[in-house]
């Protein structure tokens, strides 16, 4: 059995919700136009857990959790020129882009601001915290995974 691994992804409220996701229960995790955080995506597999963190907003939190049930998946918003997240350089036989399909876990009651992490953990225990890091997708180490989900599920 494969281990799970950890991640932290970042979508701003006003454009998708952990409550968008829990009412869609699936969607697909497209319009990532950073390689560093592609990358971060392109390592994923199925059955990995993901923290959904509101950004952009105030107080900026992990509000829920998803899990990763389908991998390598092409962008289909960098083929379309409408699409916010269009990319003329990219082309159909030699894909820039791709996502992976989440599904919805669970919403938190009690929510974790980027504050209370500031105070429970140190940059190198969770990479959101590093200054000047303003990757949308970030891995969480396993151990404290394990201590935001035991913070977060209680």
């Amino acid at each position: 059995m494969t281990e799970i691994n950890y991640w932290l992804m970042k979508s701003e409220p006003n454009a998708y919700s952990i409550n968008d996701l829990q009412k869609e229960e699936k969607t697909i995790w497209d319009g990532i136009r950073n390689y560093q955080a592609r990358n971060f995506m392109r390592s994923m597999q199925i059955d990995d857990q993901a923290f959904f963190y509101h950004s952009n907003c105030t107080p900026p939190c992990i509000v829920g959790l998803m899990k990763v049930i389908e991998t390598n998946i092409i962008d289909p918003t960098q083929f379309d020129p409408t699409a916010k997240y269009y990319d003329p350089k990219s082309k159909k036989d030699n894909p820039r882009w791709d996502c992976v399909k989440l599904k919805y876990l669970a919403s938190f009651t009690q929510k974790l601001s980027l504050e209370k992490l500031r105070e429970l953990y140190k940059p190198e225990e969770l990479p959101v915290l590093k200054k000047g890091n303003r990757l949308s997708i970030l891995p969480v180490p396993k151990t404290t995974a394990i201590d935001l989900l035991s913070r977060l599920m209680n």
